[in-house]
């Protein structure tokens, strides 16, 4: 986008650029007043930014961060606008309101700056009518080669994208154009960058499979009632050793109930799914979107399947992916049991401990089944697979896992999850199944859905510092009936940069007992170097690695000989730090439940040393030191849910 040059006038603490683009001529030509809002930390322009004036109107800025106004009846005198936007603030105040004054004159413009509060940077709208329309109306450039209406589309819900062959292939639920609907899926391609297609910063080029009329046509027409909505993609050989695409399908009655589920093939010829096969055994669920990660256990690999009912895996091979019984859920109950909460089989050892492991033809504990297990008194809440704790606060967030995947940057795996009304949280993960536990919220919406989000793995940049995701903005299932022209029913993209100092979150430390009968602390980088994963024997605390320091935290190191850990002073210290904690001091300054002192106990029997959150350990021989070492974060759960043999497979190979 071109920037723009201007002349910034401050008045009453709100920054405005007034600038003429262009001669007399052009003014007489140019019926239009630009606004740009740009975001006060990057520059850039942004958009879903609604303008509102005293009238009632209001006005969008598009995926540049433009807004053409014209009104005649108000145009040369001043006018009062509110600015809002989700996860940003206009910061100037007239009239006690969030907003400004401004004197829209035909070919000038004017600029406005917003903070920013989302951790997510909103970057475009990837779908429906006038991407870029008030961008054309004042004569900006524009990067997409359709910016009004491309495929015929006005709104599409829900994303499912791979890379086959070469291209990035895009299919979506219900479609809906200016007098057309589609709801058996439709689909597009864009081209990588550095192969003809966009840098992800700037936006995506959709090429839409359309049909005669121009509309982006059906792309999986199963036959039979409902609608018929892709679950995921999965790029894998056929019998004959060539590449193909495959989908997951369901054909749905409504939000509860499906006619039909199945695999489908993409057949390159019609540009169309084909049913290849019926499994009647996954009509007990319903459609759920989900983002396959491809991962290698042991030289095999598999394809993983991370949506709202937990993780799932299957061999990625065609024979195993149209046999129900050769998937495989990361679960607690029996193996070989279906969920029952009248009479659950859960699976423990003779501790009494809860098993979760692989199970093939064994059903998922989902967040809602977790929470009946716990309600029902059957499982602790600390014997859940899933937690997801607000690391601000410390308390507990209702989450879906949207998608899972390996990030280069900081060496874990990643996970972007939404929540209730528009919330979308970043979760860090030793391993694909987690532990997940403390999240931060990234994006927040006032009101409004943002559902069905995932990662865009093939996007990520400069290492994976930067990653990018996307959802579905609408109305949905908020209870607000205020939707939003345009983008309503509509995909949106975000960025995040990891090294946001915001998305400094806490890991877990490791208590290992070694092969001697050492007792030693460890965080994953260190588990995985020694090759120590068997023998953990469990999390006392979480903390934050050692590359991940913050202004606030203190380098915690552990000592040789006996094992014990210690505060770290100034910078003449050598070698790295086990882990970052909080000093003592902030305890009355934190505003996190989940903060706790760290105590150490010396074992007068075995001569070791412990450290725990717990206060109060009681066990002979242990004796508690008075003074806290420094302040951690604490493990709500009790189990050890650790996928650790699976390694990420390179998107492209």
């Amino acid at each position: 986008m071109r920037r723009l040059q201007s002349v910034v006038v401050t008045a009453a603490g709100i920054v405005l650029g007034m600038m003429l683009t262009g001669g007399l001529a052009a003014q007489e030509k140019n019926e239009y007043f630009k606004i740009v809002v740009i975001d006060e930390e990057t520059g850039r322009g942004v958009p879903l930014v609604e303008l509102r004036t005293t009238n009632r109107r209001r006005y969008y800025s598009d995926s540049n961060g433009i807004i053409a106004f014209h009104d005649s009846t108000l145009m040369r005198q001043p006018v009062f606008f509110w600015v809002k936007s989700h996860g940003y603030e206009f910061t100037g105040k007239y009239f006690g309101e969030r907003g400004t004054i401004l004197t829209p004159v035909p070919g000038r413009s004017a600029l406005l700056k917003v903070k920013r509060f989302n951790v997510a940077e909103r970057l475009y709208r990837i779908t429906g009518q006038d991407i870029y329309g008030e961008s054309i109306l004042v004569g900006e450039p524009v990067p997409i080669k359709y910016p009004r209406l491309n495929g015929r589309v006005t709104g599409q819900d829900t994303f499912i994208e791979t890379l086959y062959k070469g291209k990035i292939y895009w299919f979506w639920g219900d479609t809906f154009g200016p007098a057309n609907f589609n709801g058996t899926a439709s689909g597009a391609t864009s081209e990588l960058l550095g192969k003809g297609g966009l840098d992800p910063s700037v936006g995506i080029d959709l090429t839409y499979f359309v049909d005669s009329s121009g509309f982006s046509k059906p792309m999986c027409s199963i036959p039979g009632p409902g609608l018929v909505w892709i679950d995921w993609l999965i790029i894998l050989p056929d019998e004959k050793g060539n590449e193909r695409l495959y989908a997951k399908y369901s054909r749905t009655k409504n939000l509860d109930v499906d006619y039909e589920r199945g695999i489908a093939v993409f057949d390159d010829s019609t540009k169309a799914f084909e049913r290849i096969v019926q499994i009647k055994e996954w009509l007990d669920e319903v459609h759920s979107s989900g983002h396959p990660l491809r991962v290698r256990i042991d030289g095999r690999e598999y394809c993983y399947i991370t949506d709202r009912y937990g993780p799932e895996r299957v061999q990625a091979d065609i024979k195993h992916v149209t046999d129900p019984k050769s998937y495989e859920h990361f679960t607690c109950l029996i193996s070989g049991t279906k969920y029952d909460i009248a009479a659950p089989k859960l699976d423990r050892d003779a501790s009494g401990k809860l098993v979760y492991a692989w199970k093939a033809n064994t059903d998922a504990v989902d967040h809602r089944r977790q929470q009946e297990l716990i309600a029902s008194g059957e499982i602790t809440s600390g014997e859940g697979w899933w937690q997801g704790w607000d690391v601000e606060n410390g308390k507990p967030i209702s989450a879906r896992p949207g998608s899972v995947f390996w990030n280069a940057f900081c060496k874990r795996w990643v996970m972007i999850a939404y929540g209730n009304i528009g919330q979308v949280w970043y979760f860090e993960g030793d391993t694909p199944t987690g532990p997940w536990v403390y999240g931060k919220k990234i994006v927040s919406h006032d009101r409004y859905d943002f559902y069905n989000v995932g990662q865009h793995p093939l996007f990520d940049q400069e290492g994976g510092r930067l990653i990018y995701f996307e959802g579905t903005y609408t109305t949905g299932f908020s209870g607000n009936h205020d939707e939003t022209p345009l983008y309503d029913y509509n995909q949106m993209m975000y960025r995040l940069s990891i090294d946001d100092p915001r998305l400094v979150l806490p890991a877990p430390v490791y208590r290992i007992r070694d092969e001697r009968g050492v007792t030693r602390y460890l965080m994953r980088e260190g588990v995985d170097s020694l090759n120590l994963w068997e023998k953990i024997d469990e999390i006392p605390l979480f903390a934050v690695p050692p590359d991940r320091k913050h202004d606030r935290l203190v380098p915690i190191y552990a000592t040789a000989g006996r094992p014990a850990l210690r505060v770290g002073h100034g910078e003449h210290e050598a070698g790295a730090p086990l882990f970052y904690a909080l000093p003592l001091y902030l305890k009355d300054s934190t505003n996190s439940s989940a903060v706790v002192p760290l105590f150490k106990y010396l074992d007068t029997a075995k001569g070791m040393l412990i450290y725990s959150t717990n206060a109060g350990l009681a066990r002979k021989g242990l004796v508690r030191t008075s003074e806290p070492l420094c302040l951690v974060w604490r493990n709500p759960s009790s189990v050890l849910a650790l996928d650790y043999k699976a390694k990420p497979v390179p998107l492209t190979r």
